[in-house]
């Protein structure tokens, strides 16, 4: 793994920051969204058709670019006419489900592990994703991460997506919602770190003191190579739930990860730091 991330009861990294984690291709090697296409086409939820547009718009909105906010606005309202009328405790059931079988094969090994080594520095460890929170909080809980900051749909009296979006977690909305959440748990920014795929989400890299591009694309290389970020390259899509239960290679291998990275990473957080103050 390309990376130089915290270990477990590093003095160094004893701090009240937080992390912060995009999902798709950062914690997991495809869309969220798009994973889900499937069973909710059997659901009786989404056409065929629907299943094709839902494919072109996640991609128009991932090429789109940070500053595109005329492309994310057509991405949310696209978003929230499609999945009107949808019962949002049916949408719940079909996730959970099948979790395990559309999500759980593809979580990164590298990203598993430092979601261990962040919480074992004693940082609270938050997923963002635009995908809907109905999605995102059992990923959530399948990587043992309880905070979320994902898109909310309104959902009226009778248990139904109204077609409104009370918030669209993307661009600088999702910025917003972390200094909101920091605010909130009393987290220091300046002490937290955040990981992305894309450049639509420069503005919660910027929110950070410690950013990272993971496995970055074309606008995100560019600019981390421009502010000096580091590049992480996650490669190693794992199951996670045989890694997790029992004495196996992959568990141990995880965790051999978290603790082959710690020296590095504590001299690099800590030359971060001098540089900062030089």
């Amino acid at each position: 793994m390309d990376s130089e991330e915290p270990t477990n009861g590093s003095p160094a990294l004893s701090t009240n920051g937080a992390v912060f984690f995009d999902l798709d291709k950062t914690v997991i090697a495809k869309a969220s969204t798009l994973a889900f296409g499937r069973p909710l086409y059997k659901g009786g939820l989404l056409g065929r058709r629907d299943v094709l547009k839902v494919a072109y718009s996640a991609l128009v909105f991932r090429l789109g670019g940070s500053s595109d906010e005329e492309q994310l606005a057509r991405t949310r309202d696209y978003v929230a006419q499609l999945s009107r009328g949808w019962p949002a405790e049916q949408v719940r059931d079909i996730v959970e489900e099948t979790l395990h079988e559309l999500i759980d094969p593809f979580v990164y090994a590298e990203a598993a592990a430092l979601i261990e080594a962040h919480r074992a520095a004693g940082r609270a460890v938050v997923l963002v994703s635009a995908s809907g929170e109905e999605m995102v909080a059992p990923i959530g809980r399948m990587l043992g991460v309880t905070d979320v900051i994902a898109t909310r749909m309104v959902v009226d009296a009778e248990g139904r997506f109204t077609g409104e979006i009370g918030f669209f977690a993307a661009g600088r909305s999702k910025a917003d919602a972390i200094k909101d959440f920091a605010s909130e748990r009393g987290i220091d920014l300046g002490s937290s770190f955040a990981y992305s795929d894309s450049i639509t989400d420069e503005p919660m890299l910027r929110s950070v003191g410690f950013p990272r591009a993971v496995n970055p694309d074309r606008g995100l290389r560019r600019l981390a190579i421009e502010q000096g970020w580091p590049q992480l390259t996650f490669r190693r899509p794992v199951a996670l739930r045989p890694a997790m239960s029992g004495p196996t290679r992959l568990k141990y291998a995880a965790a051999g990860i978290g603790v082959a990275a710690a020296a590095y990473v504590v001299w690099r957080v800590w030359r971060d730091r001098r540089l900062r103050t030089a």
